[in-house]
């Protein structure tokens, strides 16, 4: 809990200056300090600074680590995922290496619904115990802070068994975890060609007893051609506002349908995937406030286009960038990986890159009063990577240069 970090070569506190977000031109600020130290105490950031400012002793029950040589950064944020799922979907990988479109294998009964079988099969126990084995591995690779969303159950009693298992191990682990209600994910196999029916479910249903028992911090939906309409879209996002949800939403992936200016009229905290969002729509997310969270390894995986994060940034939009880590479109959680293809296929500079994995992620899911960056009094979140310069994380990509993780100002042990 109380942990005194000395002789960073290079301290990165993405500084947020009161702000929620870093937009535009912000984003290239990581408030990078040379020979810095970094104190935590109770779990929080108790004072940043050269170290040649340092001043105060330390009591006997501050531990210490010396940190020459290496860099100290925001534990990474990853707001998007839908990392609780069973089963495995390699044999669809095989088939989009032969030329199959998601879209089609989707058709033929496989993606998402491929999962909802596994997930529905399984026990609430073996859902945490898979969870929990990703959970670890995040927290080597740096990520401190994850959303993960329901929707491969699809039924009242196996979205609630999800969102029951993300909140005990939200209670259970060390990761700062955000329980989010994605029943609008797909229509399940029993409700084919009835999708006015399932909606009516999600919303009478569902939501009443999610909000009752306060089971998720954001309602999502997959807005989206095949998926939901943008009416029904909106119905479902209100209704989950009614029950105290905030508002994020599954926009733009597939077809610029619309979902981005949706979200912006809801006053939604994220917009995500954006891969196809028009010109209207980034006006409508920049105008709304609404964090536009991107996901490169969606794109690299499907060999699919990129979200504009240029043009967005460029616009003055805050930008996120998460994994999307799920069995079907992106089998990875390496939040670095996701910054190396942020800056090679999407002209981010690793700067903005580093900003979009740590504040604006937090920003994201509502929590950068008190994540994504090292600031006095925020969590005490920090990892030591053993690299010459910050910007080594998104250059050499496929290895992980995290030597400690630092969780709540605990060293962690893995």
């Amino acid at each position: 809990m109380n942990l005194f970090i000395s002789n960073i070569s290079q301290l990165l506190t993405v500084a947020s200056h009161g702000k929620q977000a870093k937009h535009g031109p912000e984003m290239r600020d990581v408030g990078l300090l040379r020979d810095a130290a970094v104190l935590c105490r109770d779990g929080k950031i108790a004072w940043t600074g050269p170290m040649a400012e340092w001043k105060g002793g330390l009591a006997d029950e501050v531990a210490t680590f010396d940190a020459a040589g290496m860099v100290v950064l925001p534990g990474f944020v990853d707001s998007h995922t839908h990392m609780m799922f069973a089963g495995s979907r390699e044999n669809e990988f095989a088939l989009r290496c032969q030329g199959a479109t998601y879209r089609e294998i989707s058709e033929s009964g496989g993606g998402i619904l491929s999962t909802v079988r596994c997930v529905r099969a399984a026990t609430k126990k073996e859902l945490k115990r898979s969870t929990v084995r990703y959970l670890t591995d995040m927290m080597r690779y740096g990520t401190t802070t994850v959303e993960i969303k329901s929707g491969y159950g699809l039924s009242l009693d196996d979205e609630v068994k999800m969102l029951e298992a993300i909140n005990e191990l939200a209670d259970e682990e060390m990761m700062t975890i955000v329980p989010t209600f994605l029943g609008a994910h797909a229509v399940p196999p029993e409700y084919a060609g009835r999708r006015a029916e399932y909606v009516k479910l999600v919303v009478e249903t569902m939501l009443p007893y999610v909000g009752k028992k306060k089971l998720a911090a954001f309602c999502d939906v997959f807005c989206e051609k095949g998926y939901f309409e943008l009416e029904e879209s909106e119905k479902i996002l209100r209704e989950g506002k009614r029950w105290g949800m905030a508002v994020k939403i599954h926009a733009e992936e597939l077809t610029a349908f619309g979902g981005a200016e949706l979200a912006g009229r809801l006053g939604a905290v994220s917009a995500d995937h954006l891969e196809c969002v028009s010109e209207s729509g980034i006006t409508a997310l920049r105008d709304g406030g609404v964090v536009a969270t991107l996901l490169p390894g969606v794109s690299f995986n499907l060999n699919s286009a990129y979200a504009p994060a240029r043009r967005m940034i460029d616009q003055g939009m805050a930008v996120a960038i998460a994994s999307d880590f799920n069995p079907g479109s992106c089998m990875s959680y390496s939040m670095p990986m996701m910054m190396t293809i942020a800056c090679t296929q999407m002209r981010m500079s690793p700067e903005e890159a580093l900003s979009a994995a740590t504040l604006n992620g937090a920003a994201a899911l509502g929590l950068s009063a008190t994540h994504g960056s090292v600031e006095p009094g925020k969590a005490a979140d920090l990892l030591i990577a053993d690299v010459p310069d910050y910007r080594f994380l998104a250059y050499h990509y496929g290895s992980n240069h995290i030597r400690r993780t630092v969780k709540n100002g605990t060293l962690l042990e893995f």
